[in-house]
This record gives C-alpha cells, structure tokens and sequence, in this order.
C-alpha cells in the first residue's frame, strides 16, 4: 500500500518540477491578441511583449518608419491599438511569469533594450551555443526564437523544447 501511494507523489512531483512558485506552466503569457499576430507575425515571429519591459515597446512603436531597418508602419489607430496591448503585458505586466521576471531584472532601469536578444538574461542563456548552430539557414540568427524552441508560439522557452536543426538535443551543462 505504501508503495502505491509514493509513487504518484513522485510522478506529480516531476510533472509540476519546472513551476515556480506562481504555478505558471508558461515562461511569458502567450500571445492570443489576434491583431498582433496579424500585423506584427506576418513579417516576424510575434515575440511575446513579456520579454521586453514597457519603455521599450513604447519606443519600438514610436519608430515603425525604421523597424530594423523596415518600414512597419501602420495607420495611427492600430499603431495605438498594439502600443496599448505591448505596454499592458509587457514584462512589468507579467511578473508571474518566471521569464518575464528574470529578463526584467537583467535590464537596467535606464537601458531601453530593442531587442530581447540585447538583455543581459538572454545573452547569458545563449552564451555557450556554437555560432555554426546560429548561422546555418535553418536559424539564421538568435532573433528566430521559434527555429530551436519548439514551443515558443506557446510562451515556453523550457531546455526540454530546444531542437537545433542538424543538431542533437541540447543541453545546457
């Protein structure tokens, strides 16, 4: 009988092992706002607005004539539309969610990073990945989240969800 309960305990313990202590199965609030994905996800990945703070979304949509070296730009309405949603789940917005916490606490109150890539927790996360895994096509840079993190569409960056094309499973030692 012992056995029989420990178990489960065991295999509900390891189910649950990558939450923290909000519960949240997600990395940063996945992204369910049709017009982002709309107008944002049709020339990129629509990158969850958990993983850059607030002032950086308000620069970044104050700026769509040179959107990284694009022109985005968008009718007035849906540009304050999208600014509005950036800001209201940017990372200050999503504190229960443990990756939108620790890539808020990397940036510096007085740095206005454009790109999750320029924060101190992303380049500490992707340190020690080759640069022959980043440059071949299928990834291209470290921009294409979704090239290696197979569940990144779904706010979950875990290790366990990283498949490098042409490469084997990662792991982070």
């Amino acid at each position: 009988m012992y056995k029989k309960i420990i178990i489960p305990l065991i295999l509900i313990s390891g189910v649950y092992a990558d939450d923290d202590r909000w519960g949240n199965r997600n990395d940063v609030a996945p992204v369910k706002n049709a017009i982002y994905i709309k107008e944002c996800g049709s020339c990129h990945f629509a990158y969850q607005p958990g993983l850059l703070p607030q002032r950086s979304w308000t620069k970044m949509m104050g700026n769509l004539e040179n959107h990284f070296d694009s022109d985005a730009s968008l009718d007035d309405a849906t540009t304050k539309y999208l600014a509005n949603y950036l800001k209201a789940n940017s990372a200050e917005k999503g504190i229960e969610y443990k990756r939108s916490r620790k890539i808020l606490q990397s940036i510096r109150p007085n740095e206005v990073p454009l790109r999750i890539t320029q924060t101190r927790y992303f380049i500490n996360k992707h340190d020690e990945i080759p640069k022959k895994m980043i440059i071949q096509k299928e990834v291209g840079s470290l921009a294409n989240c979704t090239a290696c993190h197979t569940t990144a569409n779904k706010g979950n960056y875990s290790e366990r969800a990283i498949k490098i094309p042409n490469y084997r499973a990662w792991k982070d030692d």
